[in-house]
Protein backbone atom coordinates (compact mmCIF):
# COMPACT_ATOMS: atom_id res chain seq x y z
CA UNK A 1 0.00 0.00 0.00
CA UNK A 2 2.81 2.33 1.19
CA UNK A 3 4.85 1.44 -2.53
CA UNK A 4 1.21 2.50 -4.57
CA UNK A 5 1.08 5.55 -3.00
CA UNK A 6 4.27 6.69 -3.35
CA UNK A 7 4.41 5.57 -7.03
CA UNK A 8 1.11 7.76 -6.97
CA UNK A 9 2.74 10.88 -5.11
CA UNK A 10 6.13 10.58 -7.88
CA UNK A 11 3.72 10.21 -10.87
CA UNK A 12 1.66 13.33 -9.60
CA UNK A 13 4.97 15.60 -9.02
CA UNK A 14 5.95 14.74 -12.39
CA UNK A 15 4.47 17.33 -15.16
CA UNK A 16 3.40 14.66 -17.35
CA UNK A 17 1.82 12.03 -14.69
CA UNK A 18 -0.18 15.61 -13.39
CA UNK A 19 -1.21 16.56 -16.72
CA UNK A 20 -2.67 12.62 -17.53
CA UNK A 21 -4.14 12.87 -14.21
CA UNK A 22 -6.18 15.98 -14.37
CA UNK A 23 -7.34 15.08 -18.08
CA UNK A 24 -8.79 11.64 -16.89
CA UNK A 25 -10.32 13.60 -14.21
CA UNK A 26 -11.65 16.08 -16.54
CA UNK A 27 -13.10 13.92 -18.97
CA UNK A 28 -14.37 11.39 -16.21
CA UNK A 29 -16.34 14.81 -14.86
CA UNK A 30 -17.62 15.51 -18.01
CA UNK A 31 -18.62 11.83 -18.76
CA UNK A 32 -20.71 11.36 -15.58
CA UNK A 33 -21.93 15.21 -15.11
CA UNK A 34 -23.90 14.39 -18.50
CA UNK A 35 -25.39 11.19 -17.84
CA UNK A 36 -26.49 12.92 -14.88
CA UNK A 37 -27.19 15.67 -16.24
CA UNK A 38 -29.96 14.01 -18.89
CA UNK A 39 -31.30 12.34 -15.48
CA UNK A 40 -31.92 15.73 -13.65
CA UNK A 41 -33.41 17.20 -17.32
CA UNK A 42 -35.71 14.16 -16.95
CA UNK A 43 -36.60 14.48 -13.03
CA UNK A 44 -36.46 18.67 -12.04
CA UNK A 45 -36.96 17.70 -8.42
CA UNK A 46 -33.77 16.35 -8.36
CA UNK A 47 -30.71 18.27 -7.68
CA UNK A 48 -28.20 18.67 -10.53
CA UNK A 49 -25.00 17.35 -9.30
CA UNK A 50 -24.09 16.57 -13.24
CA UNK A 51 -24.04 20.45 -13.95
CA UNK A 52 -21.46 20.77 -10.92
CA UNK A 53 -19.10 17.63 -12.31
CA UNK A 54 -19.92 20.03 -16.03
CA UNK A 55 -18.02 22.76 -14.22
CA UNK A 56 -15.57 21.24 -12.54
CA UNK A 57 -14.27 19.35 -15.61
CA UNK A 58 -14.47 23.33 -17.45
CA UNK A 59 -12.41 24.40 -14.81
CA UNK A 60 -9.54 21.46 -15.43
CA UNK A 61 -9.86 22.06 -18.72
CA UNK A 62 -8.91 25.88 -17.84
CA UNK A 63 -5.83 24.65 -16.16
CA UNK A 64 -4.40 22.32 -18.44
CA UNK A 65 -4.61 25.28 -21.22
CA UNK A 66 -2.88 27.09 -18.91
CA UNK A 67 -0.39 25.12 -18.08
CA UNK A 68 0.31 24.20 -22.06
CA UNK A 69 1.51 27.71 -21.90
CA UNK A 70 4.46 26.69 -21.36
CA UNK A 71 4.96 23.33 -23.37
CA UNK A 72 6.47 25.87 -26.72
CA UNK A 73 10.37 25.54 -25.59
CA UNK A 74 9.81 21.50 -24.98
CA UNK A 75 8.47 20.85 -28.13
CA UNK A 76 10.56 23.18 -29.99
CA UNK A 77 13.64 21.14 -27.92
CA UNK A 78 11.72 17.97 -29.54
CA UNK A 79 11.17 19.08 -32.75
CA UNK A 80 15.15 20.41 -33.25
CA UNK A 81 16.78 17.24 -31.78
CA UNK A 82 13.90 15.05 -34.15
CA UNK A 83 14.75 17.36 -37.11
CA UNK A 84 13.95 15.93 -40.64
CA UNK A 85 14.52 12.63 -39.02
CA UNK A 86 17.87 12.05 -40.54
CA UNK A 87 18.20 8.83 -38.48
CA UNK A 88 14.76 7.46 -39.50
CA UNK A 89 15.35 4.40 -42.14
CA UNK A 90 11.64 4.38 -43.65
CA UNK A 91 10.94 7.81 -45.57
CA UNK A 92 7.64 7.56 -44.90
CA UNK A 93 7.68 7.41 -41.31
CA UNK A 94 10.24 10.17 -41.63
CA UNK A 95 7.65 12.50 -43.84
CA UNK A 96 4.89 12.53 -41.21
CA UNK A 97 6.91 12.13 -38.24
CA UNK A 98 8.10 15.97 -39.33
CA UNK A 99 4.62 17.32 -40.60
CA UNK A 100 3.42 16.07 -37.33
CA UNK A 101 6.24 18.10 -35.67
CA UNK A 102 5.39 20.89 -37.22
CA UNK A 103 1.51 20.47 -36.90
CA UNK A 104 2.15 20.37 -32.89
CA UNK A 105 4.72 23.32 -33.24
CA UNK A 106 2.05 25.18 -34.12
CA UNK A 107 -0.49 24.49 -32.31
CA UNK A 108 0.67 26.17 -28.82
CA UNK A 109 0.82 29.51 -30.05
CA UNK A 110 -2.61 29.16 -31.82
CA UNK A 111 -4.06 28.07 -28.62
CA UNK A 112 -2.14 30.96 -26.72
CA UNK A 113 -3.91 33.08 -29.02
CA UNK A 114 -6.94 32.08 -28.42
CA UNK A 115 -6.54 31.93 -24.37
CA UNK A 116 -5.52 34.95 -24.29
CA UNK A 117 -8.20 36.30 -26.10
CA UNK A 118 -10.93 35.30 -23.97
CA UNK A 119 -8.93 36.27 -20.95
CA UNK A 120 -9.16 39.49 -22.70
CA UNK A 121 -5.10 40.22 -23.30
CA UNK A 122 -5.27 41.06 -26.77
CA UNK A 123 -8.05 42.31 -28.97
CA UNK A 124 -8.61 39.35 -31.65
CA UNK A 125 -11.53 37.27 -31.75
CA UNK A 126 -10.70 33.68 -30.25
CA UNK A 127 -13.31 31.62 -32.56
CA UNK A 128 -10.73 31.76 -35.60
CA UNK A 129 -7.66 30.83 -33.06
CA UNK A 130 -9.23 28.20 -31.47
CA UNK A 131 -10.38 26.20 -34.71
CA UNK A 132 -6.60 26.75 -35.76
CA UNK A 133 -5.95 25.24 -32.46
CA UNK A 134 -8.58 22.23 -33.43
CA UNK A 135 -7.29 22.05 -37.17
CA UNK A 136 -3.84 21.27 -35.84
CA UNK A 137 -4.79 18.92 -32.84
CA UNK A 138 -6.81 17.24 -35.63
CA UNK A 139 -3.70 16.95 -37.81
CA UNK A 140 -1.77 16.05 -35.70
CA UNK A 141 -3.67 13.17 -34.59
CA UNK A 142 -4.34 11.96 -38.62
CA UNK A 143 -0.85 11.75 -38.83
CA UNK A 144 0.10 10.31 -35.34
CA UNK A 145 -2.56 7.29 -36.63
CA UNK A 146 -1.15 7.04 -40.15
CA UNK A 147 2.78 6.86 -38.76
CA UNK A 148 0.98 3.91 -36.38
CA UNK A 149 -0.33 2.12 -38.92
CA UNK A 150 2.94 2.37 -41.00
CA UNK A 151 5.08 1.60 -37.94
CA UNK A 152 2.61 -2.12 -37.88
CA UNK A 153 3.23 -2.47 -41.66
CA UNK A 154 6.96 -2.21 -40.85
CA UNK A 155 6.85 -4.60 -37.69
CA UNK A 156 4.67 -7.06 -39.48
CA UNK A 157 7.08 -7.51 -42.75
CA UNK A 158 10.22 -7.59 -39.60
CA UNK A 159 8.23 -10.28 -37.92
CA UNK A 160 7.85 -12.28 -41.57
CA UNK A 161 11.36 -12.98 -41.29
CA UNK A 162 12.20 -16.50 -40.27
CA UNK A 163 15.34 -15.41 -38.50
CA UNK A 164 13.70 -13.86 -35.50
CA UNK A 165 14.57 -15.52 -32.22
CA UNK A 166 11.86 -15.92 -29.74
CA UNK A 167 12.83 -12.52 -27.73
CA UNK A 168 12.86 -10.93 -30.50
CA UNK A 169 9.50 -11.65 -32.07
CA UNK A 170 7.93 -11.16 -28.40
CA UNK A 171 9.85 -7.44 -28.89
CA UNK A 172 7.70 -6.82 -32.40
CA UNK A 173 4.32 -7.95 -31.19
CA UNK A 174 4.85 -5.81 -27.46
CA UNK A 175 5.64 -2.94 -29.73
CA UNK A 176 2.88 -3.84 -32.30
CA UNK A 177 0.19 -3.64 -29.20
CA UNK A 178 1.89 -0.14 -28.19
CA UNK A 179 0.89 0.93 -32.15
CA UNK A 180 -2.27 -0.27 -31.03
CA UNK A 181 -2.87 1.65 -28.02
CA UNK A 182 -1.74 4.80 -29.81
CA UNK A 183 -4.44 4.02 -32.54
CA UNK A 184 -6.81 3.80 -30.10
CA UNK A 185 -5.93 6.72 -28.40
CA UNK A 186 -5.67 8.95 -31.24
CA UNK A 187 -8.80 7.97 -32.49
CA UNK A 188 -10.67 8.99 -29.97
CA UNK A 189 -9.12 12.46 -29.50
CA UNK A 190 -10.10 13.21 -33.52
CA UNK A 191 -13.65 12.23 -32.54
CA UNK A 192 -13.57 15.11 -30.01
CA UNK A 193 -11.39 17.52 -32.26
CA UNK A 194 -14.24 16.77 -35.36
CA UNK A 195 -17.15 17.82 -32.88
CA UNK A 196 -15.28 21.13 -32.14
CA UNK A 197 -15.01 21.59 -35.65
CA UNK A 198 -17.89 24.27 -36.90
CA UNK A 199 -21.34 22.77 -37.57
CA UNK A 200 -21.53 20.85 -40.73
CA UNK A 201 -18.29 19.23 -40.73
CA UNK A 202 -19.19 15.62 -40.64
CA UNK A 203 -20.34 15.05 -36.58
CA UNK A 204 -19.14 18.53 -36.02
CA UNK A 205 -21.19 19.53 -33.28
CA UNK A 206 -23.30 16.65 -32.56
CA UNK A 207 -21.96 14.86 -29.41
CA UNK A 208 -23.42 15.44 -26.75
CA UNK A 209 -21.41 16.18 -23.13
CA UNK A 210 -21.19 12.44 -22.05
CA UNK A 211 -20.12 11.10 -25.12
CA UNK A 212 -17.30 13.74 -25.55
CA UNK A 213 -16.56 12.58 -21.99
CA UNK A 214 -17.04 9.02 -23.40
CA UNK A 215 -14.27 9.73 -26.21
CA UNK A 216 -11.85 11.64 -23.91
CA UNK A 217 -12.03 9.26 -20.97
CA UNK A 218 -10.92 6.01 -23.55
CA UNK A 219 -8.01 8.41 -24.74
CA UNK A 220 -6.78 9.47 -21.22
CA UNK A 221 -6.98 5.93 -20.09
CA UNK A 222 -5.16 4.49 -23.00
CA UNK A 223 -2.56 7.04 -22.05
CA UNK A 224 -2.08 6.00 -18.26
CA UNK A 225 -2.06 2.62 -20.01
CA UNK A 226 0.98 3.65 -22.22
CA UNK A 227 2.97 5.11 -19.24
CA UNK A 228 2.49 2.43 -17.48
CA UNK A 229 3.83 -0.02 -20.11
CA UNK A 230 6.87 2.69 -20.44
CA UNK A 231 7.92 2.79 -16.83
CA UNK A 232 7.67 -1.02 -16.74
CA UNK A 233 9.80 -1.16 -20.10
CA UNK A 234 12.05 1.08 -18.47
CA UNK A 235 12.81 -1.13 -15.19
CA UNK A 236 12.73 -4.24 -17.18
CA UNK A 237 15.95 -2.92 -19.40
CA UNK A 238 17.82 -1.05 -15.85
CA UNK A 239 17.18 -5.07 -14.49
Amino acid sequence: MQDSVHCLVQFLESYRGRDKVIRTLCYGSQLVGGILSRKADADASSPNLGKSLLLFSDQLSHCRTVLRLFDDLAMLAYSQSYGFGAKERDGILRCISVLANVADQLYYPCEHVAWAADAHLVRVKSDRWWLFSTVLWGTSLLLGILRSLRVMTLLKRKLGKCDQDGSSRCQIHRQMRAELLSILRAMTDLSNAIHWMPPGFLWAGKFPAWLVGLMGTISSVVGLIEVNAENYDGKGSTE
